[in-house]
């Protein structure tokens, strides 16, 4: 059975990178990116490379995943970094998860190639909270950019935040749900250079992620509607 598959790559400044990401996304696999205020020209590569693009005007990496999620028509969703970090051939194994009845929600587990691809202060953020999340239930060691789902059952969760916290409101969402979460290993590479991380890049980066995430543990999924 032929399923449609269509992939979500929140963009801001990415045109660097986009060029090899759209590339490399296999047969089948449509390219909605959502600029989020781009100022170097990303909409036009990624339009140039054969991807849709819609625009949300809201900076926020959840404001441009809900409005990608909106766009898709098929019934199965990808979301994917648009920054180079990841290699698009890795979905399918995620995809395969979803398919094949193992889980409702696929997720990337990301594993470093080299030294100084995850700063510490990224990683160290990230451990603590994927730790406070299996404490309450949540079968995860990564709050992964990576992951798939059936569109209409992400629609259905509700999630509300439009910030950083996007990814850790699914999760604990999908948990509520009784979901199952299923971690895949991908490779996690350095950035396309010319590209700037808005979280791993710097301190301030982190810190915002981790006051968003803050933020969501501390409402709740109910608190967080």
């Amino acid at each position: 059975m032929h399923t449609t598959i269509d992939v979500v790559l929140p963009c801001l400044d990415e045109a660097a990178a986009l060029p090899a990401v759209l590339a490399g996304l296999p047969p089948g696999y449509r390219a909605i990116v959502v600029d989020n205020g781009s100022t170097d020209g990303s909409p036009e590569v990624a339009a140039e490379h054969g991807a849709r693009v819609v625009h949300e005007p809201r900076r926020g990496y959840g404001a441009a995943v809900h409005t990608g999620l909106l766009a898709t028509d098929a019934e199965l969703v990808c979301v994917l970094d648009a920054d180079g970090s990841f290699d698009p051939a890795e979905l399918p194994r995620l995809v395969a998860a979803v398919l094949d009845g193992r889980a409702e929600l696929a997720v990337g587990r990301r594993r470093p190639v080299s030294e100084g691809v995850w700063p510490w202060h990224a990683r160290a953020g990230n451990a603590l909270v994927a730790a406070l999340l299996r404490r309450r239930g949540v079968p995860v060691y990564d709050i992964s950019p990576i992951r798939v789902a059936r569109r209409a059952a992400l629609l259905r969760l509700g999630v509300t935040d439009r910030a950083f916290g996007y990814p850790l409101e699914l999760l604990l969402r999908a948990a509520e749900a009784g979901w199952r979460i299923h971690e895949v290993n991908v490779a996690y590479a350095p950035r396309a250079a010319g590209t700037r991380s808005k979280v791993s890049g710097s301190v301030r980066g982190t810190l915002r992620a981790t006051r968003d995430f803050a933020g969501v543990l501390r409402a709740g999924v109910g608190g967080a509607r």
